[in-house]
């Protein structure tokens, strides 16, 4: 029986990662697939720790593992470590705040299943599912970013930043990433691209998009970061 291995990089999520958990739990997933949940606490500060083991203890229906950084180091190294641990053939990106549906698994999953695809991104730009109101400068940002990105890897993807992309485990565990943090998403983008016939789909997704207020972390420093890596890994190519 195949496993998605799912990843979550937790950081200071104590008051709500249960509640991403619970979704997650309710979720059937296609064709009998299996469930791994691996967090990675990324050095909270917060009581994400005990959010979690009280969790485990009452949830063993759900297999949970959990790792975490003695030291903060961002996203992407919290992403590193998980992708490290995984053991399924599928790989997805959860994050643990409640703007991705993990009942749209299923959506991702069906390409890879059906033997079309090696990689699926979900795009909060595309299709006919719900999606919160929120800022205008940050959708331009987005959508700019994910045009310089195609530039250069000539991919024609709507929405290179998002959380959600599905990998098979062993394209994703095979590929040497650097980014600790924010600078996940061009970078893996870029590297993908290189990997002769691979086949990348994408499909529409639902975003319920958190504000600064309620716990969004990604600034407009992170979009410079971005910009840097899309040059770094996709126009000079540098591995």
């Amino acid at each position: 029986m195949k496993k998605l291995s799912i990843i979550i990089p937790a950081y200071n999520e104590g008051s709500t990662i249960h509640l991403i958990l619970d979704k997650l739990k309710r979720v059937e997933l296609t064709n009998n697939i299996e469930k791994e949940v691996i967090i990675v606490n990324d050095a909270s500060k917060d009581n994400t720790e005990d959010s979690v083991n009280r969790y485990i203890d009452n949830n063993k229906d759900l297999n949970i593992q959990y790792f975490k950084h003695d030291v903060n180091k961002g996203k992407g190294a919290a992403l590193h470590t998980g992708i490290s641990k995984a053991t399924g053939e599928y790989l997805i990106i959860q994050d643990a705040d409640l703007e991705y549906d993990p009942q749209e698994y299923n959506d991702l999953l069906k390409p890879v299943v059906s033997g079309f695809a090696d990689i699926v991104y979900g795009s909060r730009f595309m299709g006919g599912n719900p999606h919160r109101i929120l800022f205008f400068w940050h959708t331009i940002g987005n959508k700019f970013l994910t045009m310089l990105s195609n530039m250069f890897t000539n991919l024609n993807l709507t929405d290179m930043e998002t959380c959600y992309k599905l990998f098979r485990t062993d394209i994703i565990q095979g590929i040497k990433l650097n980014e600790n943090r924010f600078g996940f998403e061009p970078e893996v983008t870029a590297k993908i691209s290189r990997i002769k016939k691979i086949r990348i789909y994408e499909v529409g997704i639902s975003y319920y998009g958190r504000t600064y207020e309620e716990g969004k972390k990604i600034g407009w420093k992170d979009g410079f970061r971005a910009i840097y890596c899309i040059l770094k890994y996709g126009f000079l190519k540098l591995k």
